[in-house]
């Protein structure tokens, strides 16, 4: 009996090694919380007294509920103090802990000793994939997922001349690679399954794709097609349509504006292009059903210089990403007529704003050439991204979230140093 006696705390380990402990009385102290798991020991107890205390209910008393609702003991009623809700009420009526009492966070799991521009991921044949760029190594590295290492290691290897962009496109049981190069044109690639690895397949003009900048892969009424970006004058973004044979040029698009990317999005039911430019503000292009071709639409008016702009969506509302290298990079979301900023980021010095979800948890990735890269998180209450953390990577130029054996990354390319895959793992605060 430890009644009455103003106790406010207890040691993990106060009743160890008490296995014939039968009644224990904690009543009429000023306990608030209980440490983990301080009953563990007790196999022969019968009742537990903890009246005349007030616990705080929150993610403390977790393990203290869920042991009410497995222990063979007669305990007394738990009250509790807090949070305000649960004032006064039985630590058995509080509904669930689940959202109180979890956190997330990325950790370090696997660095790659060379630098990188781009990464794409794709799956084949029930494994997961990833596609680096690497213009200094000029190579585009494909990995797989090794599921007994747990790890990514090197599986093909597709060499080139200052490769900035390997884009994955899967038509049937084939596997293609679009392989954007700086330098002596950019090319397709295959995979043969009885070489087990990438051949080239066929050539992009060069007359057209003088400058690649961004690779984006969508599909319109079960076609498929891949647009590339090109951000120099002499060159023009191409629109490129799968014919069962090959890709052939099929559209270009936006002449002699220096497009620095280009995002496929559904906007009301109807598939749209977004492209961005270091010359003008983004243009939004509506495909049409008749011509089958796009068709300028409208624009993103005050919004000069825009690097990158990335489409998400989240509890049915549509957002876009615009990434600003001098100036704030913006958060917009669809009102149904047009794009309205929700936030404002300061971003000097940013080459991507990047979003990705895991587990209904929504971030932004900017990364930026001066300072630490920043994660934001949704806050579902304030309806905007606040600063969950900072990594710090060199020369960041893309983030991409891969997910595999119910585990989730996310790779950061970086232009001047390691290339950094970090977890994204779920905290118990209880």
């Amino acid at each position: 009996f430890i009644e009455g006696n103003k106790i406010e705390t207890i040691s993990r380990n106060a009743f160890r090694g008490l296995r014939d402990l039968t009644h224990l009385s904690l009543a009429n102290n000023h306990l608030k919380a209980l440490p983990r798991d301080v009953f563990s020991d007790l196999d022969s107890l019968i009742e537990l007294d903890l009246r005349g205390n007030k616990f705080e209910c929150d993610c403390k008393a977790k393990w203290l509920f869920l042991w009410l609702k497995m222990t063979n003991s007669t305990v007394s009623d738990v009250l509790c103090i807090g949070p305000a809700e649960y004032q006064d009420k039985k630590l058995n009526d509080v509904t669930s802990f689940d959202y109180e009492c979890t956190t997330t966070d990325f950790v370090v799991h696997q660095i790659l000793p060379y630098q990188s521009v781009s990464v794409d991921t794709f799956n084949s044949k029930n494994d997961v994939f990833v596609a680096i760029a690497q213009p200094s190594m000029e190579n585009c590295m494909v990995l797989e997922w090794d599921h007994i290492e747990m790890n990514f290691r090197s599986y093909d290897n597709i060499t080139g001349q200052s490769i900035v962009g390997c884009k994955a496109i899967l038509v049937g049981d084939q596997v293609f690679v679009v392989v954007a190069q700086l330098f002596g044109g950019s090319h397709i690639y295959k995979y043969d399954e009885s070489w087990t690895k990438f051949v080239k397949f066929q050539d992009i003009e060069v007359s057209r794709i003088s400058k690649p900048n961004d690779i984006e892969l969508f599909e319109i009424d079960s076609e498929m097609f891949f647009v590339i970006a090109d951000s120099s004058k002499a060159g023009l973004s191409t629109v490129y349509k799968w014919n069962n044979k090959g890709f052939y040029s099929y559209q270009s698009l936006h002449e002699w504006f220096r497009d620095t990317d280009a995002e496929f999005l559904d906007i009301d039911g109807k598939s749209h292009l977004i492209l961005s430019s270091r010359s003008q503000v983004p243009i939004i292009l509506q495909w049409n059903k008749v011509s089958k071709k796009f068709v300028p639409h409208s624009e993103i008016p005050n919004m000069e210089d825009v690097l990158a702009v990335k489409s998400f969506r989240m509890q049915d509302n549509l957002y876009i990403t615009l990434t600003r290298f001098i100036g704030d990079s913006r958060v917009m979301k669809w009102n149904s007529k047009q794009f309205v900023e929700i936030q404002a980021l300061p971003s000097r010095g940013a080459m991507t704003l990047q979003p990705f979800s895991f587990k209904n948890n929504y971030y932004l990735a900017l990364g930026s050439d001066y300072t630490f890269s920043q994660i934001y998180q949704w806050d579902g209450e304030m309806k905007i991204f606040r600063l969950f953390k900072e990594i710090y990577v060199q020369a960041p130029r893309s983030f991409t979230a891969v997910s595999t054996d119910r585990r989730d990354f996310f790779f950061a390319s970086s232009f001047k140093g390691n290339t950094q895959i970090f977890e994204h793992i779920i905290i118990d605060l209880s």
